[in-house]
């Protein structure tokens, strides 16, 4: 060996080969824990583009049909109203859907009917929504003080407000329950609003096609408790 140089000894190389081995295998890792994060974080931004997308597209279509009638009746809710086939009028007055997918007691939907009706007033709003709340275990006392602040918001904008009970879902026992407890504090929170709480008959054997949304069947439950409590109206005309 010429003076000067310096062969490690066998075990060390081994040593040394080791601990690069698990370098390189630790930057690997590093990088696809990158690549993973950085997947997830672009799907979240896809999936609040595509909502937040939607619910300016739905904002838009609410207040361009509120502008062409007056004295609406109007139904606020989630996508289970959204995807409703309501008669466009009862009595006179134009049914209005306000439906938004994925809207909850935290949407600020009193605030967008608000800035839709333009300084009109409906002359009467249903509002149902529930089961996103309940999709994000929100507490009962979360939910009626959400809901209140909304009831409180929207007695500005028409003299009639109804309260809609949230419909049930099917093979979801953790949402199941706590729509159940919601439930069962929804006639207090409308009658501290001054607002009427609808309740639902019962729903037929199977009434989603997913487990929340209503199918057919669900919808021919739903559509008549809607109208049955907008029909209230015709008789003070």
């Amino acid at each position: 060996m010429t003076v000067g140089q310096y062969r490690p000894s066998k075990p060390l190389q081994s040593r040394m080969k080791q601990a690069v081995e698990r370098a390189i295998e630790q930057m690997n890792r590093t990088r696809f824990g990158i690549f993973v994060l950085l997947l997830i974080a672009a799907a979240s931004f896809f999936f609040w583009y595509q909502r937040d997308t939607h619910t300016r597209a739905r904002q838009f279509v609410i207040r361009s049909t509120l502008d062409r009638f007056s004295d609406p009746i109007v139904v606020l809710g989630d996508s289970i109203v959204e995807a409703s086939t309501l008669p466009r009028s009862l009595c006179g007055h134009a049914i209005i859907n306000a439906g938004i997918s994925g809207a909850s007691t935290t949407s600020d939907l009193g605030t967008m009917l608000e800035k839709s009706l333009g300084g009109k007033r409906a002359a009467m709003i249903v509002v149902s929504l529930g089961t996103n709340d309940a999709a994000l275990s929100r507490s009962k006392q979360t939910f009626r003080t959400n809901y209140t602040a909304l009831l409180k918001q929207i007695s500005t904008l028409a003299p009639r407000s109804v309260v809609m009970a949230i419909p049930p879902v099917e093979d979801q026992a953790a949402i199941s329950t706590t729509i159940n407890d919601f439930n069962s504090i929804l006639p207090d929170i409308a009658k501290e609003a001054g607002a009427t709480f609808a309740a639902l008959p019962p729903m037929p054997g199977r009434h989603t096609f997913d487990g929340v949304h209503l199918n057919a069947a669900g919808y021919e439950t739903w559509d008549k408790a809607i109208l049955q409590e907008a029909a209230t109206i015709c008789d003070s005309k």
